[in-house]
């Protein structure tokens, strides 16, 4: 699709003219208008910033728009960002009051099957397509909602620097039983060191989880309600 070509034709059936400049820094329209609105999702809050400063005199962004009770929907944290067209008339926007739901879901399943189980709700995951060359994530977060257990970073050794490294003296099962004992007691006091975890993705875990759903789920008619995964937090020392 012509982006270019499809936004200046919805200006235009709006009875206004349209002009489309292009520039490498935000500041730039303040040559053209000191009334802006910001459009980005996940810059959003620099590019009110350099605005600001520059001079405009008014910036708004998306998230300011529909982030308040008038009588229809809203998202007080994030306005229009993640919306989807429902119709030609309605917008379904991100969900909020989320933390009630992932709670109250994760007491059910204790309650159920006597198992601590992790929930969170996820919209679009945080990959790039190899292909199409296209960005996944068009939500301001790929989770609006999780489970406490779900929180942080992963922690993880490389394998193949401690095994080419630390222990590149060993062969077979006592290689083997050096490294699982290395992952075992990786959590104690010593912690660390950047090397060890070298060439691990720092990413956070609903990130991952999140886009490992969105992956699973489709996002086309397979119309999948839940996500089960088992064995994340698993490693070779168990």
């Amino acid at each position: 699709m012509d982006y270019v070509a499809y936004y200046k034709q919805l200006i235009q059936e709006s009875g206004a003219e349209a002009e489309i400049i292009f520039a490498n820094s935000a500041k730039a329209i303040l040559n053209y208008t000191d009334n802006i609105l910001c459009c980005d999702i996940h810059t959003r809050c620099k590019s009110k910033r350099l605005l600001k400063e520059a001079g405009a005199k008014t910036v708004l962004g998306l998230d300011d728009i529909c982030a308040a009770p008038t009588g229809g929907g809203y998202n007080e944290k994030y306005g229009l960002l993640g919306s989807n067209k429902s119709t030609e008339d309605l917008l379904k926007l991100f969900p909020r009051e989320c933390e009630t739901f992932v709670k109250s879901v994760s007491v059910k399943l204790k309650d159920a099957f006597g198992k601590n189980i992790e929930v969170l709700v996820y919209g679009d995951g945080a990959f790039k397509d190899p292909q199409g060359k296209i960005w996944e994530l068009a939500d301001p977060v790929v989770s609006p909602a999780y489970t406490p257990g779900l929180a942080g970073l992963p922690n993880e050794v490389k394998l193949k620097y401690i095994t080419d490294n630390k222990f590149s003296n060993l062969r077979g099962e006592e290689l083997d039983r050096a490294v699982i004992d290395y992952i075992k007691n990786k959590d104690k006091e010593t912690g660390l060191s950047d090397m060890d975890k070298q060439g691990t993705t720092p990413r956070m875990i609903t990130d991952l989880l999140g886009s490992l759903c969105d992956l699973s789920g489709g996002s086309g008619d397979k119309g999948t309600p839940v996500i089960l995964i088992q064995g994340y937090f698993d490693n070779l020392s168990t």
